[in-house]
């Protein structure tokens, strides 16, 4: 494989590939994540968490960039859940936003604040990083449970009034976490009920998307699809559909989260145990990822 000239089919249309030739705005990036949300064709993005990765996505083609809260965490040595100071978080997004031509859509967990007072002002700190797009949980992470449906709407819609301020149709990605939290909803019916619900509410007070983290189920994201009419993120985990199934169903996103950095380190994990018993070497002196490759992502 050619990695200089791998082409990834993603839904972009030519005219967004001119587009992208040339640098775009904060406020175009914005717009063309809408557009490609909207496409009818299936957004996969592989979620990154430093320039490397996103140079390396922006040469391939990808029509995005997404990062993960876990894989920026994580290889900053601390744990998921925002545990990392937020001012690393800010600092290496807008490392990520200012080394690529592309839309930068980035995890933000629950943007580090509790009280609206803080988010706003913690909003207009990720805004000025250059990213358009967030994902936005619906998890208070002091008390690990999910917010009130009113209080967590009403933050949307203060992240809604914020970017306006701004000038930046900033793309929100609402992720709700109905499905990880058992202990709140008993029964798959009332886990499906407070899905809709949910979604209904998010659109109505400003979200683009909506991201039922962990959903599963064939019917369960079909019913989604067709009730909510908006977007639909569908994260890549085990028993979900098969991507192409998943486009024809009509959802628009799939996200990796951290798994693209678990591949990344399996791979270093498999070469270090090779290595422990005197083997890999050809593993070393094969491999079509030099040196000079490496440098010629960041020159780009």
């Amino acid at each position: 494989m050619q990695l200089g000239h791998y082409r990834y089919h993603t839904g972009i249309t030519g005219q967004q590939k001119i587009n992208m030739n040339k640098k775009m705005t904060q406020t175009e990036k914005a717009q063309q994540l809408q557009q490609l949300h909207s496409s009818g064709k299936l957004l996969l993005l592989p979620n990154i968490w430093d320039v490397l990765g996103a140079k390396l996505l922006e040469s391939m083609n990808y029509p995005a960039i997404a990062t993960a809260s876990a894989s920026i965490a994580l290889s900053n040595g601390y744990p998921d859940g925002e545990l990392i100071p937020f001012n690393i978080v800010v600092e290496n997004l807008k490392r990520i936003s200012a080394s690529v031509n592309l839309p930068v859509t980035a995890d933000i967990e629950s943007a580090y604040a509790n009280e609206n007072k803080l988010l706003e002002q913690n909003i207009r700190l990720l805004i000025e990083t250059g990213i358009a797009g967030i994902n936005f949980e619906d998890t208070n992470h002091s008390t690990k449970t999910m917010n009130e449906l009113s209080v967590q709407s009403n933050k949307i819609k203060l992240i809604r009034k914020v970017a306006d301020e701004m000038g930046v149709q900033l793309f929100i990605n609402a992720r709700t976490d109905v499905l990880i939290h058992p202990e709140q909803f008993a029964t798959a019916e009332a886990k499906q009920a407070e899905l809709i619900k949910r979604g209904l509410a998010y659109k109505d007070a400003g979200a683009d998307c909506f991201f039922p983290i962990a959903i599963k189920s064939e019917s369960a994201i079909a019913e989604l699809i067709s009730t909510l009419q908006m977007p639909i993120n569908i994260l890549a985990i085990l028993g979900i559909p098969e991507f192409k199934q998943l486009e024809q169903m009509g959802v628009a996103r799939v996200s990796l989260g951290p798994s693209f950095l678990k591949i990344a380190i399996q791979a270093m994990q498999k070469l270090a145990a090779d290595l422990k018993q005197q083997k890999g070497l050809t593993a070393i002196t094969e491999n079509n990822v030099t040196t000079d490759y490496l440098k010629s992502l960041i020159k780009k």
